[in-house]
């Protein structure tokens, strides 16, 4: 006879801010056992994308006092805009001082999760052995698994290869001859920062972002002692950056003409960094700002304009062993010899690959649910998954704002929905499909106008049916509100019959 596999509360997939944060409000709630819940994390440390992100350069494009936990403010940020390892050493900290380690499994990749009704649970496969959860939270975010171009060749090429999230820190790009290929918010960060070491790089843009001038500064003593011991300091910085970057949505989603302002200094910032005419025009967006991801940066244009940097437009055909191969409007060819290949290709954000490891009681994946119409009731449940949670799942992703906020307001919708279930004395919830679709509609309506369907750029927010699946189309705190109570008649709701017949007893709050 096999031994049963662990059995837990709640899975937890992944350890980013997601993960790390429903951890947090699950051990506030009394789930403090090592067996009442796990962390699935697949490597070898907590901090997802900003574990995996150490590129050169790599840092937040949110003010730093709003990227981070309500619960959790940071009294010691260096700078105006967090570092990537100032932001990771803060999510080890939170872990460390709400005692979430003990609740992680490293090494263990989700590989599958079945629903199994008859038993009320999800099985869960992993790398290392399986485990069952009476509900499963993904903490995988839209940043998780990096994006590789499908491009003719790319398998023949000799040189050093890799990808922005998988930086190869042993490769030494001192005097080499570096092709770029990506012009998104890795990209532009990077750029600056090897473009003194390399011999010569050619960056290869397929289309012109709206980069914008970045306010970073160091934080000064007396504002970090400020912060330090007087914590209201720290709640007045994170509330005026917040309510500062809320007034972005009357350009993006109420006024786009509003969007005006923007490119003129978008346009600014151009003039500031190049001063060659044909440079310029190559690096000028034609498409209305915040269509695509504003980004932001100082260095970017002086680092194109730099004598050893070329930005090729032509599109890339194919790569060879030793080159790159583009091709003009004229059918031209061009080849450009390259002894090595980063890829700023980002991320599959729109088509996840966990939605592909989660199955429904019929053995249907999400990513069969879904096809390329990702949808999600209040971005967090999904008709015919019960019991089942997606963080940064579609309609949360932003782009004004931080995502720490969706997901906290997410995992306070999550942790209302757990303790509604244990004080009625229920064990299953699964949303009606009725309600995924009429808020979906109003998502959909909401989004109806906004730049980011209007804006006049093919972007990775849309799908093929021009659907905007990734971004929240209004207000943060309009999805805040929505979120603050949980809503048991949009939910087909099961009795815990265990509990009722005296011979099971649900512990905790959740």
């Amino acid at each position: 006879m096999t031994d049963a596999p662990p059995h837990f509360r709640v899975a937890i997939i992944g350890s980013g801010f997601a993960g790390l944060g429903m951890a947090v409000r699950l051990r506030q709630a009394g789930l403090r056992d090592p067996g009442d819940f796990v962390i699935l994390e697949r490597a070898d440390d907590i901090g997802g994308t900003w574990r995996d992100n150490s590129y050169p350069g790599a840092a937040c494009d949110v003010p730093s006092h709003l990227y981070s936990f309500s619960f959790a403010l940071n009294p010691g940020w260096s700078r105006t805009f967090s570092p990537q390892p100032e932001i990771l050493a803060y999510m080890k900290r939170v872990a460390g001082e709400y005692g979430i380690p003990k609740h992680v499994r490293y090494g263990h990749e989700v590989l599958s999760a079945h629903w199994e009704p008859g038993d009320n649970r999800w099985r869960i496969e992993t790398s290392q052995g399986t485990i069952t959860a009476q509900f499963l939270v993904s903490g995988a975010g839209p940043l998780a698994d990096p994006a590789h171009p499908d491009i003719k060749g790319i398998d023949t090429f000799e040189g050093t290869m890799f990808h922005s999230a998988d930086w190869d820190h042993d490769h030494d790009l001192t005097g080499r001859r570096v092709a770029v290929i990506g012009t998104g918010a890795s990209a532009i960060q990077f750029v600056p920062r090897i473009q003194p070491k390399v011999g010569r790089m050619t960056l290869f843009q397929r289309t012109a972002p709206w980069v914008m001038f970045r306010h970073d500064r160091d934080i000064t003593k007396v504002e970090s002692l400020l912060y330090e011991h007087l914590p209201i300091a720290r709640q007045i910085a994170r509330k005026s950056i917040y309510w500062g970057r809320e007034t972005y949505v009357f350009g993006f989603a109420k006024n786009p003409r509003l969007l005006s302002i923007v490119e003129r200094l978008g346009r600014a910032n151009i003039a500031r960094g190049i001063k060659d005419p044909g440079l310029r025009a190559k690096v000028t967006p034609d498409f209305r700002a915040g269509c695509k991801r504003i980004l932001m940066s100082n260095d970017y244009y002086p680092a194109l304009a730099r004598p050893n940097v070329d930005v090729v437009t032509d599109g890339i055909v194919e790569i060879r062993p030793n080159s790159i191969i583009t091709r003009d409007a004229s059918g031209k060819e061009t080849e450009h010899e390259v002894d090595t290949i980063i890829l700023g290709t980002g991320f599959h954000v729109s088509d996840p690959p966990v939605a592909r490891r989660v199955f429904d009681s019929e053995g249907r994946s999400l990513a069969d649910h879904w096809g390329t119409d990702a949808q999600a009731f209040r971005g967090t449940t999904v008709a015919g998954f019960p019991n089942a949670f997606i963080l940064a799942g579609p309609n949360t992703g932003l782009g004004h704002t931080s995502q720490v906020f969706m997901i906290e307001a997410q995992i306070r919708y999550t942790m209302e929905a757990l303790k509604y279930l244990c004080r009625q004395g229920l064990d299953r919830l699964d949303v009606r499909p009725e309600a995924q679709r009429s808020y979906n509609a109003m998502v959909a309506e909401s989004m109806a106008g906004t730049v980011w369907v209007t804006g006049g750029c093919d972007s990775w927010y849309l799908n093929e049916q021009g659907r905007n699946t990734t971004l929240w189309p209004t207000f943060t705190w309009n999805f805040a509100l929505r979120t603050r109570w949980f809503d048991p008649h949009n939910y087909d709701l099961r009795v815990d019959r265990a509990r009722r017949s005296g011979r099971g007893r649900v512990r905790g709050t959740a």
